[in-house]
């Protein structure tokens, strides 16, 4: 493994740190759930995994603390988040504000392009395997992101900051978690394809209100999830 590693760094872009290849590397392996929510980080096991020094590990630990991947816990270190349930539906509560406003203002605001381009990503959306096979919903991130592009679109850089920047591997890593609900991936995709239409006829107060229940039906999915493992546990706790 750790060869294999080694040369995925040997063959990076060189205008591209060492320190930043691995945070991307960490990053996308904490999202994807690769390395487990509530998992220790071992700086030790890292450094030999990745074939680093510990230097450029802690700029990229530090980086992931400020994206909230990683949290520091007293007399333990550095562990992979973890929201509880409560935790976890606040997040959704801030999406479905934010997100809502954002779509309307890309409804006011995104240009015919964008719009077109938007189209594109979720024709690119629809020829996924994993979507035609009902297991799960694309997830790449950025701009081949839905919702990336659309508060991208709302030129409102206040929101892009939260929404795009400190708030985003944290919403994809619980959005990859879930996306794979049975029947949710083709609803999911439905919904995204009445927002889009409604950022196309310019209505923003239309736009706003699907996003809002788009993101509302996301928060009662993993509500349910939860009153599940609540159901099967023997003193009803999760």
């Amino acid at each position: 493994m750790r060869e294999a590693t080694q040369a995925a760094l040997a063959t990076s872009d060189d205008s591209e740190t060492l320190s930043e290849n691995v945070f991307r590397r960490i990053q996308a392996a904490i999202v994807k759930g690769e390395i487990a929510p509530g998992s220790k980080i071992s700086e030790p096991e890292l450094a030999r995994i990745y074939g680093i020094s510990r230097g450029p590990l802690r700029e990229a630990i530090h980086r992931l603390e400020g994206q909230r991947l990683l949290v520091r816990v007293p007399h333990v270190g550095a562990r992979v988040v973890s929201l509880n349930h409560a935790e976890l539906i606040e997040l959704y509560e801030i999406r479905e504000s934010l997100e809502g406003m954002a779509c309307r203002l890309a409804a006011e605001r995104m240009s015919l392009a964008d719009i077109d381009e938007l189209r594109r990503v979720l024709d690119t959306h629809e020829r996924d395997a994993a979507f035609q096979a009902g297991v799960g919903y694309y997830q790449q991130e950025g701009d081949f992101d839905f919702h990336y592009r659309i508060i991208q679109g709302s030129g409102n850089q206040t929101l892009v900051k939260m929404l795009c920047g400190e708030l985003y591997q944290l919403v994809r890593m619980y959005r990859i978690q879930f996306s794979a609900t049975p029947n949710r991936p083709h609803q999911a995709f439905a919904e995204h394809h009445r927002i889009l239409d409604a950022i196309a006829d310019r209505d923003g107060e239309l736009a706003e209100l699907l996003m809002r229940r788009h993101i509302g039906a996301s928060k009662r999915n993993i509500e349910r999830h939860y009153q599940g493992v609540d159901n099967n546990s023997p003193r009803g706790e999760s």
